[in-house]
């Protein structure tokens, strides 16, 4: 637990990419290709190279580890229940392992087993959790979400209990129990050219220099292929910028640098054509006064354009039509208030009018010549009238009234409205917006550029219609299109003005010899960055890989082996140590692997650790050549004993499988050993192997440890649900007549309700293992175990209870014929008649009465064998004969 600890605060300090690997290790010890590809794509983010799938390291946490527990504190497993989404585990069940000794539970291939397995490794953070946890296939889709358990354990006795949730940190005390199943098994050899033995953890560090490698490789393949060969761009080298820019591209050049050089503006493109021209003429400073020529009469339409699109811009109309606005409802106002006047006099039609108003403000002006010495309209009614020229008598106040009607405040806004707009419109309906363009410059412009010589046209047009609706609108007061804009060709005919002069200036520098050398440079550098910009993304694309070449080297400087070596040689220096090269030499012997000798060296290679376990051969051989993968099997429950013992936890631990693919001699070793270790702590053995739970029966009991046997088995409900009965082939001789009782029970039922072909079948089966009931008997009661099949040993000290006497021949011989007259094929194909349930159970407590029988005469036997063999009278006899 210490160097696991020591490797956590190591991993700390490790770039992210490198925690990663290490967290997968521990997690399964060897990577996928996949594996691999996640790693050296995070390997190279932390080098600036980005991740098209946008992965992210999940760093080495304290929740993946075995928490660091005190040793002196004791803790057991004592159940896991209420189990959900786990497989196609029964739901809510409860799965008992007994507190000391040796718990051992059965299940066939898809009992449940390995869905029990897969939990207590990721709750207990045992080392391998590749497998997942899946829900039963079968659930609807709103059912399925995350394994779920309880967990009753004991710590120093006090019972607790822990809620788990699969992905969540898993309780700290269950991390003490140890787990081993057969993936844990390559943990403990090396799988390249030697077979070393490193302790749980220590074995990281190899691992991990073997992905440096791995990951250099992938490196150097990649950098090979980002190769860049530039002799593509050596018509761009030369004195000019570009040329200096292509001569020394590295990855410290910028993209920005290359599109200053590479990215031309219309100016630039421009002064390119006109020098171009300019240097090719014959005759520049002719041209050049043509050029200036062309270029005024085109500025001019240009003004033109600009002045004349303004006359008649979206300002002008709002300016007139606010104006026309204003007087038109001013003169709505003074019409109402003429026709007001009109009906309170009793007037003519008109009067107030427009033509009313120009009348009398003409009387007005009369007056002063007709009345000098009157002052209008206090003329008297003895006054001629200045318009009549008849006695004004009681026209004289009327005169006075009309003035004051005139003075009114809406005759007056009236006429002030009507002068404003008048100003404003007077002179914009004289104006003339013709653009001038002859004919002449039509052509000119038309020749540079034809579709601006066009629109010019159109836009002269424009103008003019643009003109006649603003004044109809004035008259009419129907504004509509009147200030829909125009597309005015000014500023292009200002640049095309500026263009020809441009280039006109250019034709005039040609002239001169010394600016022509310096026009002829500039054009040069011009003309470089224009075949620059034709094959800039070939550049960019160039620099890219240099700039990626750069970050791969940069990535090779962080797959070096060096720290790696130097902290496994620290921490081997360590948890190396005689006290462990015994254990295992000591576990390896009880396991039959005891030509092994673990030899230790003093060795540091790229991350490998400082012991090798070496193999006792003059040959120097691979030892995956030599031994089986039973004899690597028993070498790996041999380590992984050695490391428990050493560790001073005296917690439980638990096994799934651990005699897969090991022989009946090394079964019996493992079975041993394990029942020794049960006397020390709790063990707790997975297996599918009837066999292998017989001998380990045999062995707790050899070993005086309590055993508590449990049996997986499926019912409606699902798979997984403990059954305190094992099956027939695992029970001893009275279980199994105890078994045959129950299946009689079942078979008379059967009979009673006339269910003639299953009855038939039962009775067949229960034939078959009444059979092997009596084997088992002979085996068990009459030989008292001292012969086993699939035992090499004899032990023959068992012989003090045997007694065989004629009468157990004739039982034996007459059970097991009956039996095989019925436990066949033939008594079914045949048609064999069966016996009735009586006749079945009279046969059953037959194999029971001889058996107790048996029992009772062998504790008899022995006690007279022993107690005769011990008196001196025997002895004495003995020797005499």
């Amino acid at each position: 637990m210490l160097l696991l600890q020591e490797l956590l605060t190591w991993a700390k300090g490790l770039p992210a990419w490198q925690s990663d690997a290490v967290a997968r290790l521990l997690a399964k010890q060897t990577l996928t290709s996949e594996d691999l590809n996640d790693l050296y794509a995070l390997l190279k983010i932390e080098h600036g190279i980005p991740d098209p799938q946008g992965r992210t390291p999940n760093k080495l946490s304290a929740d993946q580890l075995p928490a660091p527990i005190k040793t002196s504190v004791h803790v057991e497993l004592r159940a896991i229940q209420n189990m959900q989404r786990v497989n196609a585990i029964a739901e809510n069940h409860r799965l008992s392992f007994g507190a000391t000794g040796l718990t051992v539970i059965y299940g066939d291939n898809g009992s449940g087993k390995s869905g029990y397995s897969r939990v207590l490794k990721r709750a207990c953070r045992a080392r391998d959790q590749a497998e997942p946890i899946l829900p039963n296939a079968n659930l609807a889709t709103g059912a399925t979400g995350n394994a779920e358990a309880d967990f009753e354990i004991a710590i120093d006795g006090k019972l607790e209990s822990f809620h788990w949730i699969n992905g969540t940190t898993a309780p700290a005390e269950l991390s003490s129990l140890s787990i081993f199943d057969s993936r844990c098994a390559r943990a403990y050899l090396d799988s390249e050219d030697d077979f070393s033995y490193v302790p749980y953890g220590l074995d990281v560090f190899e691992s991990l220099a073997k992905v440096c490698k791995q990951l250099k490789a992938m490196i150097e393949s990649e950098h090979a292929q980002s190769s860049v060969d530039l002799t593509a761009f050596a018509h761009l080298r030369g004195e000019t910028p570009v040329g200096k820019l292509i001569a020394g591209l590295s990855a410290k050049t910028t993209i920005a640098q290359i599109d200053a050089l590479g990215i031309l503006t219309p100016s630039e493109l421009a002064e390119h054509g006109a020098l171009d021209k300019g240097l090719k003429e014959n005759n520049p400073k002719e041209k050049a006064n043509q050029l200036r020529l062309r270029a005024r009469r085109v500025a001019t339409i240009a003004d033109n354009a600009a002045t004349k699109g303004a006359s008649v811009d979206e300002a002008v109309v709002t300016s007139l039509r606010k104006l026309a606005d204003d007087y038109r409802t001013a003169q709505a106002a003074a019409a109402l208030a003429a026709k007001q006047f009109n009906e309170q006099e009793k007037l003519l039609p008109g009067t107030g009018g427009e033509g009313w108003r120009e009348l009398f403000e003409a009387a007005r002006k009369f007056a002063f010549e007709s009345h000098p010495d009157k002052t209008f309209p206090e003329l008297g009614s003895d006054s001629p009238c200045p318009l009549c020229q008849q006695p004004l008598s009681d026209g004289a106040t009327r005169l006075v009234r009309f003035e004051a009607f005139i003075n009114q405040e809406a005759e007056k806004n009236a006429q002030t409205r009507r002068a404003s707009l008048w100003a404003v419109y007077k002179p914009f309906a004289a104006q003339n917006v013709n653009l001038s363009l002859d004919d002449v410059t039509y052509g000119e412009i038309e020749s540079i550029d034809k579709q601006l010589a066009t629109d010019t046209r159109v836009f002269e047009k424009l103008l003019a219609t643009r003109h006649e609706s603003i004044k109809a609108a004035v008259v009419s007061h129907d504004w509509t299109g009147t200030d829909a804009e125009l597309d005015n060709p000014a500023s292009r005919l200002k640049a095309l003005a500026d263009k020809l002069n441009a280039e006109a200036e250019t034709l005039e520098k040609v002239s001169d010899e010394k600016a022509r050398a310096l026009l002829q440079t500039k054009f040069d550098e011009l003309d470089v960055r224009i075949k620059l910009s034709q094959v800039k993304g070939a550049v960019v694309t160039a620099l890219e890989r240099l700039i990626h070449q750069a970050k791969l080297t940069r990535c090779l400087s962080s797959v070096k082996t060096n720290a790696i070596s130097l902290k496994a040689s620290e921490l081997a220096e360590r948890v190396v140590s005689k006290e462990l090269a015994d254990a295992l030499n000591q576990e390896f012997k009880q396991l039959g692997v005891g030509t092994l000798r673990v030899s230790l060296q003093s060795r540091s290679d790229r991350g490998k650790a400082l012991h090798k376990l070496k193999l006792e051969l003059p040959q120097s051989r691979s030892p995956g050549d030599i031994l089986s993968e039973g004899e690597q099997r028993a070498v790996a429950i041999g380590s992984f004993l050695a490391e428990v013992g050493l560790s001073g936890n005296k917690s439980g631990i638990v096994f799934d499988d651990p005699v897969s693919s090991l022989d009946h001699r090394r079964r019996e070793l493992v079975a041993r050993r394990l029942a020794a270790e049960s006397g020390k702590r709790q063990v707790i053995v997975f297996t599918h192997d009837i066999y292998f739970l017989g001998v380990l029966a045999d062995e707790a009991d050899s070993a005086s440890v309590p055993i508590m046997t449990q049996c997986l088995i499926r019912r409606s409900e699902g798979f997984g649900i403990a059954d305190p009965e094992l099956p027939f082939e695992g029970k001893n001789a009275s279980a199994r007549i105890g078994a045959l009782r129950n299946q009689h029970q079942a078979i008379a039922k059967l009979f009673k309700i006339g269910d003639e072909q299953e009855y038939r079948r039962l009775t067949v089966d229960a034939y078959f293992r009444l059979r092997m009931a009596w084997e088992r008997a002979v085996e068990e009661v009459l030989l008292r175990k001292v012969i086993m099949r699939f035992r090499k040993g004899v032990e023959t000290q068992r012989l003090v209870e045997v007694s065989v006497e004629d009468s157990d021949y004739a039982q034996v011989d007459a059970g097991m014929t009956k039996c095989s007259n019925y436990a066949h094929d033939k008594a079914m194909i045949a048609g064999v008649a069966v016996p009735e349930p009586d006749e079945l159970l009279a046969d059953i407590e037959a194999l029971e009465t001889w058996r107790t029988t048996i029992e009772l005469r062998s504790k008899d036997t022995a006690k007279k064998r022993k107690t005769g063999i011990s008196s001196p009278a025997t002895i004495l006899a003995a020797k005499a004969q």
